[in-house]
Formats: structure tokens, sequence, C-alpha cells
């Protein structure tokens, strides 16, 4: 389908990027995600289980998502993706700090989360943004299994400090396995 085109609610402006707004709707509780990281896009309303005290119990909706490829660009084209659309919600408070939790995701989504399974399958992350009232999710979703995990950094060490950065930054940070392969880790901003 071409730009602009409606589809399924949602709006396909570009092969890799699909967003959509929700009407008003009651909080529905998602206890376990039934979808793999190959196929996850955030359900009508989706959030993170922990955050759910953060929200009014009757708020809009907006989502926004974008597929990565397996490539190190992918990391700065969900930068762009997610000020963009901050921006277009005129959140543009949140960019710098959502930058930063977008950046280290993503990294860690690409370094620990993808699983190349032969040389004709290629792995995708997704990023999705979700607004809900002055709030917003981001969650990236990958095929790997590892759980991410806050972890000390050795003096001099090039990297592990990503999730420190996660949690000095979001309200509230953490993951959620996806049946049967894979993870969401998101962080709500606010």
């Amino acid at each position: 389908m071409g730009n602009g085109s409606a589809c399924n609610d949602h709006l396909h402006v570009h092969p890799l990027l699909h967003m959509h707004e929700t009407v008003p709707h009651h909080d529905l509780v998602h206890t376990v995600l039934e979808w793999s990281a190959l196929d996850w896009w955030p359900p009508v309303g989706w959030w993170p289980e922990p955050a759910r005290d953060l929200l009014p119990a009757f708020s809009p909706s907006q989502a926004a998502t974008f597929v990565l490829p397996p490539r190190a660009d992918s990391v700065h084209s969900a930068r762009s993706f997610a000020t963009g659309t901050l921006t277009g919600w005129d959140l543009g408070d949140l960019c710098d700090g959502m930058e930063l939790v977008v950046s280290e995701l993503a990294t860690n989504a690409l370094r620990h989360g993808l699983e190349i399974c032969g040389r004709h399958r290629r792995e995708v992350i997704r990023l999705a943004l979700i607004r809900r009232g002055a709030f917003v999710a981001c969650a990236l979703t990958d095929p790997g299994s590892a759980t991410p995990v806050l972890r000390e950094a050795a003096p001099f060490e090039p990297g592990g400090l990503g999730l420190h950065i996660v949690e000095s930054i979001s309200m509230r940070w953490g993951w959620s396995p996806l049946a049967p392969q894979g993870k969401a880790v998101w962080a709500v901003l606010g």
C-alpha cells in the first residue's frame, strides 16, 4: 500500500513505520503477552503492568511503531523516529530523555537480543512508542531469550551502563517475556 492509505486501524506511512490512534478506552490488563518478537505490535490498551498506577483510569492512547533492521545505523533511525514522533505529539520536552532511552535499548537489542538463524532468515527489532496522556512508554522487542540485567561495569570498561542510564531517566522500566520467544523491554517517561 502507498503512503497514507488506511488499513486495519493502522495508517501506513512507510513500509517500516506504523502510526495509529485509538479512541479512549478503559484500561486493559495484559498479564501474559501472547505474541512473539517477530510479530508483536502493541495491542490496543497495552501499557506496562508495573507502570499502570501512573495512569488515570480513563485516558486516550496513541501509538507509533517502527521496525529496525539488524544494522548499526538502526539506532540512529530509532532515535530520529522517536524524536519526530514526540514532536508530532507535542511532547518535545521528552525528546532528550527519550533519545537516550531509545539509543540504549536499541543498542542492547542489537547486541544481545538478536539471534540470526540461517542465511535466509533476518530477525528484526520493533520499537513502539505508546502515549497515554502525558506519559510515553517506549518498548523494544527482540527475539532473544536473555534477561536484561542491571550490572556494575568494571572500571575502564567501555560499556555496561546502558540500563543504569535508562533507569535514571525513566519513571519506570522493565521487561516482559513474549511467547513463544523473545521479550519486550520497556521504559516510561513523563
